[in-house]
Parts: C-alpha cells; sequence; structure tokens
C-alpha cells in the first residue's frame, strides 16, 4: 500500500487524481462499438429460405463492398484506440471525436443502405438477419462516443 505524508502535519493530504467519467466512457464506448462493427460483419446479415432448398444466411462481409468497408470502419476505431494507448497523438488540427464521428456516420449509412436495398439474388426470399441490426446499433454507439469524446474535450482546457 502506498502512503503519501503531507509535509506539514495540517495540510490536507492530495487524492490521486481519477479518470474523467466523460473521457474513458467516451473511449471505451469507441473501442467496443468498433470491435462490434467489425464482429458484426461476420454475423448474418440476411437469411434466405428458398421454396426447396435449405435456409441460407448471408454474412456481412459477402454482401459486397459495403459490408467490407463496414468492417474497416470498426478496424479503424479499435486501431485509433490502439494507437492512442501506445502514446501516438493525432495532429492537432484532428480532434479525435471528429474522427470517431466521422467512421461511426459512415459505418451507419453503409449498414443503412443495405438495411433498404438488399442484395440481387436475396431480393425475392430474404429477411433481415439479427447481424445487420446488431451493425447499426454499433455504428449508432459509435456516433454516441464521438458525441461523448466531443463534449470531454470541450470541457478540457486547450494545451499550449
Amino acid at each position: 500500500m502506498l502512503r503519501v505524508q503531507a509535509a506539514d502535519p495540517g495540510e490536507p493530504v492530495p487524492s490521486p487524481r481519477r479518470p474523467d467519467l466523460l473521457h474513458t466512457l467516451g473511449a471505451t464506448l469507441s473501442w467496443v462499438a468498433g470491435l462490434t462493427l467489425m464482429v458484426s460483419s461476420f454475423t448474418g446479415w440476411y437469411s434466405s429460405k428458398p421454396p426447396a432448398d435449405p435456409p441460407v444466411a448471408v454474412l456481412g462481409w459477402d454482401t459486397g463492398a459495403l459490408g467490407r468497408l463496414v468492417f474497416f470502419c470498426g478496424a479503424a476505431l479499435v486501431l485509433l484506440t490502439v494507437l492512442r494507448k501506445v502514446g501516438v497523438a493525432l495532429p492537432r488540427g484532428v480532434p479525435e471525436s471528429l474522427l470517431v464521428l466521422a467512421l461511426g456516420v459512415l459505418a451507419t449509412i453503409f449498414v443503412l443502405i443495405r438495411l433498404i436495398s438488399v442484395p440481387g439474388d436475396l431480393v425475392e426470399t430474404a429477411e433481415r438477419g439479427i447481424g445487420l441490426w446488431i451493425s447499426l446499433a454499433a455504428g449508432v454507439s459509435v456516433i454516441l462516443a464521438g458525441f461523448v469524446q466531443a463534449a470531454d474535450e470541450a470541457r478540457r482546457p486547450a494545451p499550449r
């Protein structure tokens, strides 16, 4: 156990600094939602039951470029978190919250396009699978994480 003694017996002992709740919430939500985006690209976005064939599930990765782009948006969010933990900082002109927001908006738009537009092979028999809804929730969570990080950045004093 670490003990801190004050120089003067009447002087209060400073408490160790706790991480700010908004900072940890935004950062944690960012990488968890990014990881969820990555994993959800390999879950069933569509399920199909042709009349004479066994049921078929189509993974997000197999829906074309949009499913792959959702994966790479999630990978970029996880990479951003890893780089921050290692000590690599973004340029001052690029706030991290802006990058998180942009990736979240992109991923959400890609998922919404796939939610509205079913791939051509499955138009007649396809139903939307749980993986598509998980991807949509993860994309919205990334946007929320970006807003939380922006609120945290606005509260902190600017570096000189």
